[in-house]
């Protein structure tokens, strides 16, 4: 310190004094810490760390060296930060499972996907990979502008050359002050395709390039589940986000036992803390379906996922798992990089890929011009050469009388300075003929090659399809094989799967039982009709039905309303169950027509008893609420008499009468409610039943314990609303198909 300002004070404002010294600690962390480059999508710190090591000749085919020595090199030459920032950063471009490209070959224990650390820099050894030569390719001609490191005593990049797309291959994260970015990786073909097809079509939008570079492609795989407009919003805005998942499949085990096993996990999850969270949850009871998890994984990843019961749908289970763990995750979109003159912008994918064309086509300026001077000099040399080999009596006259032979050359054979400098160092074994014709080769080459490199500078549209046979070639190279194979599958958004409280139920088979009093109840498994049933006294079975604890069940009224029962909720056990009347709003007059599983996307025939009907869809007959919904209009004195299956080509109605008729069912409008058409016209009584069936396979009717089925209905196939004529032989006298 000057001695004029040992003791010196200077009165300045707080304020004044806190918003500068600030300011410049933001820009700092800004420029030079936390935002990569557009160009080369490097930050500083990884920018010096590959250049260090392209200094200590750790190439890819050359040996490893400790990492120790790199950091070493690193941080006193380049980057005076804490060695351990600067290792963890070396770390991290060698680990697969964050870095999409690894930009770094480790060797030895680098960290897991558990998130394990790595062993000490002391241990573990490094080099660099292809792709960390491709973003040197061309430093040593001139590419990129160089700067004094911090002390002085030595020179770096600006920025690297960047013959790879790093920016969008690795993408890159970090917080500055008072900004962040966040780039998921991507696969360096489809973005190599996607400039090249900006090159050709320079007012490409982003959903042209979205159709060469559909979306992220994460070096963990997963399943990405966005929405393509949200998509497509993001890339053109530069922010974001997109919806990850892990990738599953199911195991079958034998007795209908079955297990989920996740093979993917979402990007930057920890493993080991994702096994966990779930732990913790199902230990909290807030995965009532998930009865164990466990973690199988080598070297791949490998978590097993058993249900409580087999009885639970896959489906139902990942979605409670996706909304309450880390099996879903999102990862943001916020492309805030520097561009070219070190401005923090947020750009849009197109800005993003002309900024590094725009950067590499600057690349290309210079190593050409680099080249071209080094031609000039080389030919001025091969010059001078030929012009030895044309006097060579009087050259080594002149070098051996003269005693300042230098200037004799230049003004005998009218040489500049270069060229009779080379003379002067040329050795003798130079003069022979052999090597005046390799001499003479190579001067028309490095003509033809100027020539050409003049060509190249003078047009814009040679230098566009050099970039474009450039990109080409990266993206054989690193677009293909199991390094360039898109990881990360490009699903659908998901549809909305509605985890209701059925979803806890566990699945079983169980019998409903139906008396025709109107008590019901459930008992477990499926049994016959023939087994032993108690009913109160006087009372006897209706209906037996075989269905899941999980199913709901159909019940149709004589009232013409439509209920929904849970099986789940059916009183199970020894006992006469409980009165249908409690479940359904039923008054005393009314009694249940129907008890069934309507079938998703089925069909179904109600009539009344006075033989009118209609066919109403199966979602129709769904209805939550205790007091029903209603279907069929009834008239006077009616009552609904059925609600059957639609299933088949023809109707057959027989009438309390025993007259059968049978019609087409397209004749039988479809309506989600009303009073119906005539079926079947009677003088007296009403309808008795009434089925649906296929015509080829005959009508079928049960006749005590035989069933006997009849097809020449030839007789008794007519119009809808007819009389009917009396049924075959063998037709049960109560007039009912069962």
């Amino acid at each position: 310190m000057p001695d004029d300002l040992i003791g010196h004070i200077e009165d300045t404002r707080l304020t004044d004094a806190l918003s500068e010294r600030y300011l410049a600690y933001a820009l700092s962390t800004i420029m030079s810490r936390s935002l990569p480059d557009v160009r080369d999508g490097l930050k500083p710190v990884h920018r010096r760390l590959i250049y260090a090591m392209h200094l200590l000749r750790l190439d890819p085919t050359a040996g490893f060296k400790k990492c120790a020595r790199v950091v070493g090199d690193v941080i006193g030459k380049f980057h005076p930060h804490g060695d351990v920032a600067v290792y963890d950063a070396l770390v991290r471009l060698a680990q697969d499972f964050a870095a999409r490209y690894p930009l770094v070959e480790g060797q030895g224990n680098f960290g897991n996907i558990d998130g394990d650390n790595a062993a000490a820099m002391r241990y573990t050894e490094a080099r660099l990979t292809e792709v960390a030569r491709a973003l040197l390719s061309g430093i040593d001609e001139d590419a990129v502008d160089f700067r004094p490191t911090y002390d002085g005593e030595e020179s770096e990049p600006i920025v690297l050359p960047g013959a790879f797309p790093n920016l969008l291959a690795n993408g890159a994260a970090g917080i500055a002050v008072g900004m962040a970015t966040s780039i998921p990786p991507h696969n360096a073909g489809e973005v190599c395709a996607a400039a090249i097809h900006l090159i050709r079509h320079p007012q490409a939008t982003t959903a042209d390039l979205l159709r060469h570079m559909p979306g992220p492609d994460f070096p963990t795989g997963g399943v990405m589940v966005e929405d393509a407009a949200a998509i497509l919003s993001a890339y053109e805005t530069g922010r974001g986000g997109f919806r990850v998942r892990a990738k599953w499949t199911v195991e079958k085990g034998k007795h209908g036992t079955w297990q989920i096993v996740v093979t993917e996990i979402p990007y930057q999850v920890q493993k080991a803390k994702l096994v966990e969270q779930i732990a913790q949850l199902l230990e909290e009871r807030k995965l009532p379906l998930l009865g164990d998890v466990r973690d199988e994984s080598t070297e791949l990843v490998r978590l097993v996922l058993e249900p409580k019961t087999r009885g639970v749908e896959p489906e139902v289970l990942m979605e409670t798992l996706f909304r309450a763990s880390a099996l879903e995750a999102r990862f943001p979109l916020n492309m805030n990089v520097l561009d070219a003159t070190r401005t923090p912008l947020v750009m849009s994918l197109q800005a993003v890929l002309r900024a590094w064309l725009d950067h590499r086509h600057e690349v290309l300026l210079r190593r050409t011009r680099h080249r071209l001077a080094a031609i000039e000099r080389r030919i001025e040399i091969l010059d001078g050469y030929l012009l030895v080999y044309l006097n060579v009596d009087e050259v080594i006259r002149i070098i051996r009388n003269e005693d300042e032979p230098k200037p004799q050359l230049m003004h005998t054979f009218k040489l500049t300075d270069t060229q009779a400098e080379a003379i002067l160092n040329m050795r003798l074994r130079s003069l022979r003929r052999l090597e005046e014709m390799e001499i003479s080769k190579e001067h028309k080459a490095l003509t033809k090659e100027r020539k050409d490199i003049q060509a190249l500078l003078k047009d814009a549209t040679l230098r566009w399809n050099r970039i474009a046979e450039e990109l080409e070639e990266t993206r054989k190279k690193f677009g293909a094989g199991a390094l360039g194979a898109r990881r990360t599958e490009l699903g659908a958004a998901p549809s909305v799967v509605e985890v209701t409280s059925d979803a806890f139920v566990e699945r079983e088979p169980i019998t409903v039982i139906l008396s025709d009093k109107g008590w019901i109840r459930a008992v477990r498994g499926h049994i016959g009709d023939d087994a032993e049933l108690r009913f109160k006294e006087g009372d006897r079975l209706k209906r037996l039905l075989h269905c899941q604890t999980t199913d709901r069940l159909t019940l149709f009224g004589t009232n013409g309303r439509a209920y929904t029962l849970k099986a789940a909720d059916l009183p199970r056990g020894r006992g006469d169950g409980q009165a249908v009347r409690l479940l359904a709003d039923l008054t005393n007059e009314d009694d249940v027509a129907a008890l069934f599983i309507a079938v998703e996307g089925g069909r179904y025939l109600v009539a009344s008893s006075a033989g009118r009907g209609f066919v109403v869809p199966a979602a129709e007959l769904a209805a939550e609420k205790r007091t029903g919904k209603q279907v069929l209009n009834l008239r006077p004195g009616e009552e609904a008499a059925l609600c059957a299956p639609a299933d088949g080509d023809h109707v057959a109605t027989v009438g309390t009468n025993r007259k059968l008729l049978i019609f087409p069912l397209e004749q039988v409008p479809e309506m989600a409610r009303g009073g119906g058409v005539i079926l079947q016209r009677y003088r007296d009584g009403g309808l008795a039943d009434a089925k649906v069936f296929r015509l080829a396979d005959g009508l079928t009717w049960r006749l005590g314990d035989k069933t006997r089925t009849e097809t020449n209905l030839r007789d008794w196939i007519g119009e809808r609303a007819q009389a009917g004529r009396l049924p075959p032989n063998g037709f049960p006298r109560a007039g009912r198909f069962s």
